[in-house]
């Protein structure tokens, strides 16, 4: 089992500082996953550079649609300098202001394309249940499989039996099942109708519910054998942390 930190890429002091702390502090988490938000200079891949002296495992997030594929020769540079051995690729939602430049390349291309030029590294792809069909996304999974995708990342779960109907959809398959605290009715109104997201009746948003539901999924994934990563996003990633792992929430 693996337990990974989705850390935001704002600038290097930060991310060294959080690393540092959880690094010291919380030793069942022994990945890094970094997503690439075109809000910030520093993209994903940018942030191994400095990160591999506290955790060998780390993964940054690649959206297709900034990869040339006439062209993809300097993103792969970088990951070989960086010593990348995992990413994961995701499809990339297009700049609000169209000020940065994109192209129509899609992650299944990118899969592949990660696989025909850096054969030894390990590609994960997305898994969004709230995008479509339960047999919808299982087609979708399947054709990233086909494609050369070695494992999935999903969208944070908030319903362990939801939880439990993908698991048995994916078993056999490498998995880091997405959770993310929602704790402001701002966040839950984004989460409901940016993405979709369906919560179930006796969710809460406070970081108390939050934090109950996280320990279960992450029971849940140790009785059996899978994967989990945290993604704390606007909250604060210490607190979030020590409550998961052990620290009471009032």
């Amino acid at each position: 089992m693996r337990i990974s930190i989705e850390l935001v890429p704002r600038d290097a002091q930060t991310i060294v500082s959080q690393l540092t702390y959880i690094k010291q502090h919380f030793p069942a988490v022994d990945s890094v996953n970094f997503p690439d938000l075109l809000r910030y200079e520093m993209r994903s891949w940018e942030c191994c550079s400095f990160s591999k002296p506290y955790y060998d495992h780390l993964i940054p997030h690649l959206r297709a649609i900034d990869v040339n594929l006439a062209d993809p020769q300097p993103l792969f540079a970088v990951l070989r300098e960086n010593q990348v051995r995992e990413v994961l690729v995701v499809a990339g939602d297009p700049p609000q202001d169209m000020s940065k430049r994109v192209y129509p390349t899609t992650s299944l291309e990118l899969i592949k394309k990660c696989k025909a030029e850096m054969p030894g590294l390990k590609v994960y792809a997305g898994v969004d249940p709230y995008r479509s069909s339960l047999r919808g996304e299982m087609e979708t999974i399947k054709r990233k499989i086909d494609a050369g995708a070695d494992g999935f990342f999903t969208q944070p779960f908030f319903d362990m039996r939801f939880m439990e109907i993908y698991s048995e959809f994916l078993q056999g398959q490498v998995v880091f099942w997405g959770i993310s605290p929602v704790t402001s009715e701002k966040s839950l109104l984004y989460w409901e109708t940016k993405n979709n997201m369906v919560f179930p009746k006796k969710f809460s948003p406070t970081l108390r519910w939050n934090v109950e539901f996280a320990r279960a999924a992450l029971k849940f994934c140790r009785d059996t054998h899978q994967n989990i990563y945290f993604m704390p996003i606007r909250n604060d990633v210490f607190s979030y942390l020590e409550g998961i792992f052990g620290k009471t929430i009032e």
